[in-house]
Parts: structure tokens; sequence; C-alpha cells
């Protein structure tokens, strides 16, 4: 019988000798934003717990109650079997060298056959050494301009955090907390309204000359069918067309198939 592999879960986010406690505030915030949960610390300048880090996560208390501290790199990353070492220059060091949106998709896979992974980000002024990154096993980078390719270390981690986040998803829903639920207007709603404008634009002396009416309500069809309108829409720009018109209420059929106005009369 064949085991069942349970999700590693989100990668760790290891913050190697992080100066300002606003900015491990800031890195957790960015971290619960996007569903990871697990902020390690590798000898914060000062000190942990850290009062300006928990203003600054800005209620992503999960995190920062959860928060680890280390006393090397080595130690941090021990219990994981896959890490990427975040840099925004060129290392000598030999390793594969991928952008954010192919290492959140290799994390996700890798959770999904439960290997623990994590991110090293390195101190705000100088980065990961060259030591820390022997450790990892690929280099992360973002297609920063290069004239300007310094990001704090919120930034980095906000990042990654969300390319993280959406490989979780199809492309059809994306994973977004919300969506404007309009379904597309059946086709006899919609043909209705070509009738409607048709039959106002006549009325207005609209199609002129005369034979090139075919060709001209052929355009305005494609126009409303590429507006992809819903129910909703469709029934707001027959009240307009009625209001042009200056009928009460917008037309309506009879059981014979005649559009009459508001007050039954034949139009």
């Amino acid at each position: 019988m064949t085991d069942t592999i349970v999700e590693a879960g989100p990668p760790a986010v290891v913050l190697v000798a992080p100066q300002l406690g606003e900015n491990i505030g800031t890195a957790a915030r960015a971290m619960a934003n996007f569903g990871l949960v697990d902020l390690r610390l590798v000898n914060p300048r000062d000190g942990w717990p850290n009062e300006k880090a928990v203003a600054a996560a800005s209620r992503a208390d999960h995190v920062i109650d959860a928060t680890r501290v280390f006393g090397s790199v080595a130690d941090a990353v021990a219990d994981l079997a896959f890490v990427y070492a975040t840099t925004a220059r060129s290392r000598e060091v030999a390793k594969p060298i991928v952008g954010p949106r192919e290492a959140g998709g290799r994390l996700r896979a890798y959770a999904n056959k439960g290997v623990r992974t994590g991110i090293l980000f390195g101190p705000e002024r100088t980065g990961l050494n060259n030591e820390d990154v022997s450790l990892a096993d690929e280099i992360l980078t973002f297609p920063v301009d290069p004239t300007f390719s310094s990001i704090n270390v919120a930034q980095s981690v906000l990042l990654i955090a969300y390319e993280w986040r959406i490989s979780g998803f199809s492309s059809e829903d994306a994973g977004l907390p919300f969506a404007v639920d309009s379904l597309p207007a059946a086709k006899d709603d919609l043909f209705r309204l070509f009738e409607h404008l048709e039959t106002a634009l006549d009325a207005a002396g609209f199609f002129r000359p005369p034979e090139k009416r075919p060709h001209m309500v052929e355009g305005l069809r494609t126009i409303l069918n590429k507006a992809n309108l819903s129910e909703q829409e469709v029934r707001t720009l027959r009240g307009v067309i009625a209001a042009f018109q200056r009928r009460p209420t917008r037309p309506r059929e009879t059981e014979e198939g005649n559009v009459t106005d508001a007050r039954g009369d034949e139009a």
C-alpha cells in the first residue's frame, strides 16, 4: 500500500543577521499576506523578541509569536531539504540561478511531495556572504533594473511569498479573495437588445443611405457582442434606449411578437 504524502507546508523564511526590528516586522507582515508562517532569525542584531518588529508586523502575530532564533545559518536550515539563497549581485558560487516565478513553482512542487524548503535573506547592508550562499541549493534573484538593484528584505520576502501563493491556484481563479459574479446575458436577451436598438435608430434616421443598413447593423451587433454584456447590462442599455425614445419604460413584446411601449401602443 502506498503511503499518502502530506504537504510539507510553505517554505521557511530565514533572515540572516537582520539589523532592524522594523524590517523583521514588515517581512513577517509580507509572509502573513501570502500564507507563509515559518520565520527564522539568525543572530538578529538587536536580539529577540523585539518590540519594533511586533509593531511593524501590523497584527501578523501568528508569525511573530512562532519566530525562532538560531546561532548559525547551518542550524537554521538543518531540517530543510531544499534551500534558496537570495542575492541581487553575481556570485562566484557555481549554482543554478532562478527568478521568483520559477522558484515559487519549484517550492510548491517540493511541498506537494513532502519536502521541507526554505529561503535565505541576507543582512540589509551587505546581503548574504558566500559562505551562507554555499549552504543553499540554488540562487534566487529578482528581475530588477540593474541600475537600481537594491531591494529591502521585506520587499524580497513579499515577491517570493506572492509567487509561492499564486503557484497553488489555477489560472482561472488565481486565488483572488473575491470576484464579480456576472454571467453573460442569454442570446435571446441580446437579440432583443439588437432589435430594440435598431428600431430606435430606424426611427431616428440613423441608417443612411438605406442600402448600407445591413452592413451598419452587422457592425453594431459586432460591437455589442464583443462587450460580453451581462443580463443587468442588457436591461440597462434597453432602459437607456427607451429613455431616448421618451418612453416611460423599455418596450416589451406582445404575445404576437409586436413591440409595444409601456402604454400598450404598438411601436
